[in-house]
């Protein structure tokens, strides 16, 4: 007569098969794309900084814990996750799902591949918080650290099939509108000098009123792209949602990616969530990581149109030499 299983193994049975069902049970399959996979672990830590605003509190808890401590996380059952952090199994789940992850075991796996990163030596995190009192070569590093965060979050976070969308969309346009506010502006303003030096038509409206009033103009082959941190900006979401009523392909280039911005978004290209502080309530950050996204966009579509990119950012070149010497 065989021994009976013990109440241990039932219990390593049921966790393995509600993780499984969990995995599985709620997306709609026509709602799943085959191809996307989850973020490497890397970009674990990216993701939460970005998504936790947009969470619920209850959701933020997960996230913070297994940003917090993946080591003991990963050890952890969907249960205990939900026990440790006072929440639900459904709310783990539903956690993992906006980080990316395609049920919890896939969370799991991500969590315990960026413990071992963590424990191969590197230096620990420098803070980025700045005091009044701080000296400049303190404030220097702080800030140099903030910047290079902020870009790894935002090329880790990046998802390039969006990206691949919005390039062939823009190198394919017969005309581009970009519209951004305030230091958001300035990004605008950078895509577009960058388009124009290779010979394509583009415009960046600084008055909101002349913003929409070329909205309006534009159709089916032409694309607006709006830069918003906050994704809530009321005079780049109206010129955007002007472009995308008249059948333009729309971009939005924004810090949330469920911010009222990406209701008027074909695609959405998503930038690191920086902390503001009293000493910098536009902090750099944010618009350095628009910054990488512009030079993402402008550098696909010098690939895709080569050809004619290449000449005409050489004769740009030569008729400002002179300029220069």
């Amino acid at each position: 007569m065989t021994e009976s299983p013990s109440r241990k193994y039932f219990s390593r049975v049921n966790e393995d098969v509600k993780e499984t069902f969990t995995q599985n049970r709620s997306t709609p399959h026509r709602d799943r794309p085959e191809t996307a996979r989850p973020p490497a672990p890397a970009a674990l830590a990216a993701k939460v900084r970005t998504l936790a605003p947009s969470m619920t509190r209850s959701m933020q808890r997960v996230a913070e814990a297994v940003a917090g401590d993946p080591a003991g996380c990963a050890a952890l059952t969907v249960t205990g996750l939900a026990e440790l952090t006072g929440t639900s199994e459904a709310t783990v789940v539903r956690t993992a799902r906006l980080l990316g992850y395609p049920g919890y075991r896939d969370l799991r796996l991500a969590l315990a591949g960026l413990a071992a990163q963590q424990q191969s030596g590197r230096a620990p995190a420098l803070t980025t918080d700045i005091a009044v009192d701080d000296p400049l070569a303190d404030v220097v590093a702080k800030l140099a650290h903030e910047e290079r965060q902020t870009l790894a979050d935002t090329a880790a976070g990046l998802d390039t099939a969006q990206l691949g969308a919005a390039v062939d969309a823009l190198a394919g346009a017969r005309r581009t509108d970009v519209y951004g506010i305030g230091a958001s502006g300035l990004v605008a303003q950078d895509l577009t000098q960058k388009l124009l030096r290779i010979g394509l038509i583009a415009h960046a409206p600084g008055d909101p009123h002349l913003a929409v009033t070329n909205a309006v103009q534009l159709r089916a082959g032409d694309v607006a792209v709006a830069i918003t941190h906050s994704g809530s900006t009321g005079d780049v979401i109206e010129p955007l949602r002007a472009a995308f009523e008249r059948g333009a392909t729309t971009v939005a280039v924004t810090g949330r990616p469920d911010s009222p911005v990406t209701q008027y978004a074909d695609h959405v290209l998503t930038t690191s969530t920086s902390r503001e502080s009293e000493l910098r309530p536009a902090a750099m950050s944010s618009r350095t990581s628009q910054l990488l996204v512009v030079d993402c966009l402008f550098v696909g579509v010098a690939q895709r149109t080569y050809e004619a990119a290449a000449p005409a950012l050489a004769a740009s070149y030569e008729a400002l030499a002179h300029r220069h010497r």
